[in-house]
C-alpha cells in the first residue's frame, strides 16, 4: 500500500486499510478509534472502540456503561494490523486526542478538534511531527483570532458583577461538555443546568479540580438553546462564534464573550507549519478557505468531505 492511501474516505467514515480501523466513523464499524467524546465524533453500535484513557468515562456516558471501550494511555502504542497507533493530547476537552499512525516509516496524524490555549481541565496540546496532517478548520478564517482567555474571563466577571448590582441573574450559555467545565474552573462556584453538572461530575471523578455546584449563585452555566426562567435576567454566550458581528443579535443575547475550545486562525497555521507535514488534509469547518490559503502559500493541501459537524464553541 502506498503511503498516499494510508487513510481513505469510505461510506462509513475515514478508514485505515493497513490497520483495519476507522477514525470517528459516522456508521457502526468493526473497530472505531475515537478522538474525543463529542456527539459528532461517536456513533453507537461499533464492535469495539479505542480512545485515550482520560476520555473513556465520557465515551461510556454516550455509549452506555457496558460499551466495548478500550482505554489507552497517552503516548502508548497500540498495534492495529500493520500500523502502530497512539493517542496524544489535543487540548480540546477532557480525554481529547490526536491519533498518530505509523506505517512503514510514514507518520500520519489526525488532529481531531484541538485547542492551544492553556486549560486546567484537560491535558495540553502536544505538537507532533508528521508527514501528513489531518486538521480541523472549525475557525479557519482570518477573522477568527482569539484574545487571551484571561481577558474573556475578566469580562465575564465584570458582566456578572454589573448584573448583580442591577438586581439581575446572569445566564451564560456554553457547550455543556468542555467549555462549561473550563468556565466552571475559572469562575468558581456557580449554578448550572443539569446537563452541565452531569458532565462536571464526570470531570471531578476523573480527578479534575472543579468547584462544587452552588445552586444559589447569581450566575448559571447552561447549554445553548436552554430557555431561562422569566424575570430580571441577562444572557450571554461564551464561544468563538461571538467573534462574528450579528451572531449575538440573532441569538437575542445581551453579551457575547470570545473564548473557544478550538484553535483560531493563527493557531491552526502555526500548528500546521510546526508539524513539518508536506501533505495537509482539511476535514471539518472552513475547508475551502484553509486549503486555498495553504496551496497559495506553496503547501500541498486538499479537503476531506467528512460528516463531522465542526464547532459549537
Amino acid at each position: 500500500m502506498a503511503s498516499s492511501e494510508l487513510l481513505e474516505l469510505r461510506p462509513d467514515g475515514l478508514y485505515c486499510p493497513a490497520g483495519d480501523f476507522y477514525i470517528d466513523p459516522w456508521r457502526p464499524v468493526k473497530r472505531a478509534v475515537i478522538t474525543h467524546a463529542h456527539r459528532d465524533r461517536v456513533c453507537p453500535g461499533s464492535r469495539v472502540y479505542a480512545t485515550a484513557r482520560e476520555g473513556k468515562p465520557l465515551l461510556l456516558d454516550l455509549l452506555g456503561a457496558d460499551a466495548p471501550v478500550k482505554a489507552v494511555d497517552y503516548g502508548k502504542q497500540l498495534k492495529l494490523g500493520d500500523t502502530a497507533v497512539s493517542f496524544h493530547p489535543a487540548g480540546h476537552i477532557l480525554g481529547s486526542a490526536q491519533v498518530r499512525i505509523e506505517y512503514r516509516g510514514e507518520i500520519w496524524v489526525v488532529a481531531g478538534d484541538c485547542k492551544l490555549a492553556p486549560d486546567p481541565t484537560c491535558a495540553p496540546f502536544e505538537l507532533l511531527r508528521c508527514h501528513t496532517f489531518v486538521t480541523e478548520a472549525a475557525f479557519a478564517l482570518p477573522i477568527f483570532r482569539w484574545p487571551e482567555p484571561t481577558e474573556a474571563i475578566a469580562a465575564i466577571r465584570d458582566w456578572w458583577r454589573a448584573n448583580d448590582e442591577a438586581g439581575k441573574t446572569s445566564v451564560l450559555y456554553a457547550h455543556p461538555l468542555g467549555m462549561a467545565q473550563r468556565l466552571f474552573a475559572a469562575l468558581g462556584p456557580v449554578a448550572a443546568h443539569a446537563e452541565v453538572e452531569r458532565y462536571s461530575t464526570l470531570y471531578r471523578a476523573a480527578g479534575v479540580d472543579l468547584p462544587q455546584l452552588q445552586p444559589q449563585a447569581t450566575l448559571s452555566l447552561a447549554p445553548p438553546g436552554w430557555k431561562q426562567a422569566a424575570g430580571r435576567v441577562s444572557t450571554a454566550m461564551a464561544s468563538g462564534w461571538m467573534r462574528i458581528r450579528g451572531t449575538r443579535r440573532r441569538r437575542s443575547l445581551d453579551r457575547g464573550f470570545v473564548i473557544s475550545d478550538h484553535a483560531d486562525w493563527n493557531g491552526l497555521l502555526r500548528v500546521i507549519d510546526e508539524t513539518g507535514a508536506t501533505n495537509i488534509l482539511v476535514a471539518t469547518g472552513y475547508r475551502g478557505p484553509l486549503v486555498r490559503w495553504l496551496t497559495e502559500h506553496g503547501r500541498q493541501a486538499r479537503a476531506l468531505e467528512t460528516r463531522w459537524e465542526g464547532a459549537e464553541s
